[in-house]
């Protein structure tokens, strides 16, 4: 994460985060057979002149190009999708805001805070995020050695929450942000920084129960800080018990490293890991290598153990943005800042290509143009790591920079807007990550706002991860769409053959009602995704114009985007 000092000519990050369905077997109506009938050619040239419109508009179809019996209020069960896709409304990307604790950065803003005004913070967050369009939160919950959830393998509670390590804070932090990101329909995925123990040296200062305190030979001081030592077998072992533990008894969405292994290099200093590398160097004649496999061993089992223990839980890591430089490697980026692989010891593409992760992302902390690292490089080096692979790639965007004074292209509004249409255009970025939360929240320079019109005017589904073994889950049925009020009530019901529905993606467009639509292929008419929370469910529109004639739609997604094979919907006059 990104880190205070200087290095910009050296590329550190800055900042301080440590179709139509034919009538027989491809769609039917809720129990009605298709009525017999053969289109009028006005019917046939309405169907045209729609068409022609959606095509010069240069937006995916909403309904398909051949006239059906369409009734109104009917409900119909659909299967076929369309096929047109949008950069300007995806269906699925990751939208995602980094919340830190280290230092009460983000969250709490402050120790000391009462249960209550701590838990109004955090809905505060997860209201912000929902405002902008955003699908997912990473809450920092292990951000030295410490933890926010309750826990009896031995790490004490984060100072913090209360200003006292090992204090109770009163409440269970991660169990509540869990339960308020779901019924927001935002993923939590927990942030953990594996391997820094303290933000200063002292390892007293640490409660008498830390494992660090009643293990001393597992840490190390450099640079100011204190590190657990990843060159030991027992401490990556007790890092991954941690992992565990907080994924079987919490319904975490994703678990998430940050950018920490190694540390970052001190001028000067020398990571006084030599006992170690005696102790368990085995083959390695060289220390850099060592270290490397230590840390690749690290995510490759933590990865294993993970998915033992809740296999649909996703796996990321945002790792610094650049693996190596051109002049280093054959393979590197053409830049010319610190390297991670080097540097920190994290061979993050070595991760990617061996499928360690299920999602990565870089941070990519730097303007377009940048000559010691370009932003616009880095997003089509990264995407050329992921290509052939499962794994998702995130872009890191850098909110906490819009808006300063040094480089230049900081002081233009519309720096982040732009990174989001380059990624945009590249199709293997699947989506995008913000640091910090409170930057995004200030919007200097109404940056964020600016980037949010542009990009995030409709919401989006989660990005799909179909290794994880997810079936589809159960198709939500329409029972009702009716005027009530100000706006038109939808009410469904959800089943729950297969996997489990997650959530409820529900679209709506004005219609002439000519056609029986397919199932939406981005998000231009996509109007809410809410959360399932039970057999039967509603949801009041207050878009929709009164006595226009639209379509509502509605599919069911699995946890891990994976939607219902099929779809229904209902033509009205709202």
């Amino acid at each position: 994460m990104p880190r205070k000092g200087g290095g910009a000519s050296m590329g550190f990050a800055h900042g301080s985060r440590c179709g139509h369905q034919p009538r027989g077997n491809q769609a039917s109506s809720a129990g009605t057979a298709w009525p017999a009938w053969e289109p009028t050619r006005r019917e046939v040239l309405a169907a045209a002149v729609l068409a022609g419109a959606a095509a010069s508009a240069g937006g995916a179809r909403a309904d398909a190009a051949v006239p059906a019996a369409v009734v109104r209020n009917r409900v119909y069960t659909v299967s076929r999708r369309n096929t047109v896709t949008s950069t300007t409304y995806p269906r699925a990307e990751f939208r995602g805001l980094w919340t830190a604790s280290v230092a009460n950065i983000d969250w709490p803003s402050r120790t000391g805070l009462s249960a209550a005004a701590q838990r109004a913070e955090l809905r505060s967050i997860l209201d912000l995020a929902r405002s902008r369009q955003l699908n997912a939160v990473l809450l920092q919950v292990r951000p030295t050695a410490d933890r926010m959830w309750r826990s009896t393998v031995g790490e004490p509670w984060s100072r913090y929450l209360t200003g006292t390590q090992g204090r109770d804070p009163g409440y269970d932090p991660l169990a509540y942000a869990v339960s308020e990101a779901h019924k927001r329909g935002l993923a939590l995925h927990a942030w953990i920084n594996p391997f820094r123990v303290a933000m200063d040296t002292n390892l007293n200062a640490l409660v008498s129960s830390h494992p660090a305190r009643k293990h001393p030979a597992w840490s190390f001081a450099y640079g100011g800080r204190r590190y657990y030592n990843p060159g030991l077998p027992a401490v990556r072992n007790f890092i991954r018990s941690v992992v565990v533990d907080l994924v079987r008894n919490y319904d975490v969405d994703g678990i998430h490293f940050d950018d920490y292994f190694y540390p970052y290099p001190v001028a000067g200093q020398a990571i006084p890991d030599a006992a170690a590398y005696a102790a368990h160097k085995g083959a390695f004649t060289s220390v850099a290598g060592w270290r490397r496999n230590n840390i690749d061993v690290f995510i490759r089992d933590t990865r294993a153990a993970l998915k033992a223990a809740k296999p649909r839980v996703a796996f990321g890591i945002s790792p610094f943005g650049i693996w190596r430089n051109s002049s280093s490697s054959s393979l590197g980026s053409a830049t010319s800042g610190l390297e991670s692989y080097s540097a920190l010891y994290a061979d993050s593409r070595k991760w990617v290509r061996e499928g360690w992760v299920d999602y990565i992302t870089p941070q990519l902390y730097w303007h377009q143009g940048y000559p010691v690292a370009d932003y616009n490089v880095l997003v089509d080096w990264w995407a050329r790591q992921v290509a052939g692979t499962a794994v998702k790639l995130y872009t890191g965007e850098a909110a906490y920079k819009a808006g300063d004074p040094s480089p230049a292209a900081w002081r233009d509004p519309h720096e982040l807007r732009d990174h989001l249409t380059k990624a945009r255009g590249v199709p293997a970025v699947r989506g995008h990550c913000f640091y910090n939360t409170t930057a995004f929240r200030a919007n200097r320079l109404n940056a964020i706002g600016i980037l949010a019109a542009r990009h995030y005017a409709r919401p989006a589904l989660p990005v799909p991860f179909p290794r994880l073994n997810a079936g589809r889950p159960a198709t939500p049925v329409i029972k009702s769409a009716v005027r009530e009020g100000a706006g038109v009530r939808l009410t469904w019901t959800s089943g729950t053959a297969g996997e489990d529905p997650t959530l409820i993606a529900i679209w709506r467009w004005e219609s002439t009602g000519s056609v029986v639509p397919h199932i939406q292929s981005t998000a231009t008419h996509l109007r809410a995704v809410l959360r399932r929370t039970s057999g039967t469910q509603s949801w009041l529109d207050t878009g929709a114009t009164p006595g226009r004639t639209c379509w509502y739609m509605i599919q069911s997604v699995s946890r891990t985007g994976i939607d219902s094979a099929n779809a229904t919907c209902i033509f009205i006059r709202a």
